[in-house]
């Protein structure tokens, strides 16, 4: 029996959850940080490149996950992410030796991450939404906002409570128990199950025909394999836009908090700012994710590169001026514009290179965007050590921002399918 809803919107459910946990249960390293260190005494650099590892574990998996998406779906790419993020949890609390977090945090829960997280979710979401994709999107991706702000406060209280072994331990019974089975309920695509995107009616011989978003029906009607994929430059702008994305993205997460401090502001402010960021995220995505079904992907991922730049200039200021109406602009623009990212991350791509090899050229373009989240906080640590200062790094976070926005531009999605609010301009021209 079908339900009397459209099942995108079970999509998006299962998403929000997978999303609020997945993601999450890897952000909780920080949590389980601190007493790790006080455990065994070892170099913070050490213990730290655990978690750093996994964006090297990602990076590797990246494209094998998109091409077992397209061979066997999201039900075969999710449920091997449970697995992964789940055991790698579960043993974690084993560890004696810094490798055996290397292996459980960082190759096994940054591995599962990359299935269940942003990547994983973007490689078959945006196929059940055409008009409403980026509202859609949005709403699934605040999962993650909603995941911080009630999951990661349950596991701190358990650090504290029974200690950091346990926590993990439940953290991976969690993923297990609550992802296995909703996961289950997943479809690559509307078809498959004898819907049609945004849950229209099927066509038949007598219906009218359904209006077209192809602006370039040559583009469009080219199958798409990796291969040619990577012989066009807008698979090049986007891989630049995408570095920049997780570059500015990273770069000011990881280092806003030591900041903050190093210039006279208490610890409560900085967890306050990072806390605050994660929430504004949430209404963040949503939003901008429905603007960009109206006015278009490329508009809304300047709009989310422009916040990241204010974001840093207001870092830049803090340094000088180290007032509170400071810290509320660069929280602001971070969470609010900047976390706008992640809404039309999938949508670009399947609306350039849409087709059955989606999924293996997502994820090779994601090998870019985990290089810049790598990069970023490396990068900003490096020129801090050269110069004794942030500024020089949140500078050059300005000019990637505006790199990240030009790049998009160029890519063009616009140009090859128009988005809802704009197919009027299609019908115009005809």
């Amino acid at each position: 029996m079908r339900p009397p809803f459209f099942y995108g919107w079970i999509i998006v459910a299962v998403t929000f959850v997978t999303m609020a946990i997945g993601v999450n249960a890897r952000t909780a390293f920080s949590l389980f940080y601190p007493p790790i260190l006080s455990e065994f005494g070892w170099e913070r650099g050490v213990t730290a490149g655990a978690f750093s590892f996994g964006f090297v574990a990602s990076s590797i998996a990246s494209p094998l996950i998109g091409r077992l998406m397209d061979r066997r779906g999201p039900r075969a790419v999710m449920e091997i992410g449970v697995l992964l993020m789940g055991s790698g949890l579960l043993l974690a609390p084993l560890t004696s030796r810094p490798w055996h977090l290397y292996l459980t945090i960082g190759v096994l829960v940054g591995t599962g991450s990359v299935c269940l997280g942003y990547s994983g979710q973007s490689l078959f979401l945006p196929n059940w939404f055409l008009r409403r994709r980026g509202l859609a999107v949005g709403l699934a991706f605040a999962g993650v906002g909603i995941g911080s702000v009630t999951l990661l406060p349950w596991v701190q209280h358990m650090i504290e409570q029974t200690g950091w072994r346990t926590a993990c331990t439940a953290m991976g019974i969690v993923v297990l128990v609550v992802l296995a089975p909703i996961n289950l309920l997943l479809h690559r695509r509307p078809e498959d199950i004898g819907l049609q995107p945004d849950g229209d009616a099927a066509p038949t011989a007598t219906s009218a025909r359904p209006a077209s978003n192809i602006v370039d029906p040559a583009w469009a009607a080219t199958d798409w394999t990796l291969s040619r994929a990577l012989r066009t430059a807008r698979f090049w702008w986007i891989a630049v836009g995408y570095f920049g994305g997780l570059y500015i993205w990273y770069a000011v997460q990881v280092h806003q908090t030591k900041f903050l401090l190093d210039i006279g502001f208490s610890s409560s402010v900085g967890v306050w700012a990072l806390g605050v960021v994660s929430s504004l995220g949430i209404p963040g995505q949503i939003w901008l994710g429905h603007l960009s079904d109206r006015i278009g992907r490329e508009w809304v991922w300047a709009i989310a590169c422009f916040g990241f730049a204010i974001c840093f200039a207001a870092l830049v200021a803090l340094k000088f001026w180290p007032i509170m109406p400071l810290i509320y602009l660069m929280v602001f623009t971070q969470g609010a514009l900047g976390y706008g990212l992640t809404s039309v991350m999938g949508p670009v791509v399947l609306e350039i290179f849409q087709g059955k090899h989606y999924g293996s050229i997502f994820g090779t373009i994601m090998l870019a965007a985990l290089a810049g989240g790598a990069a970023g906080p490396w990068v900003t640590g490096q020129l801090y050590d050269l110069s004794g200062s942030y500024t020089a790094a949140f500078i050059l976070g300005i000019a990637v921002s505006l790199l990240s926005a030009i790049a998009i531009w160029q890519a063009a999605p616009r140009r090859v399918r128009a988005v809802a609010g704009q197919m009027h301009k299609i019908a115009s021209a005809m």
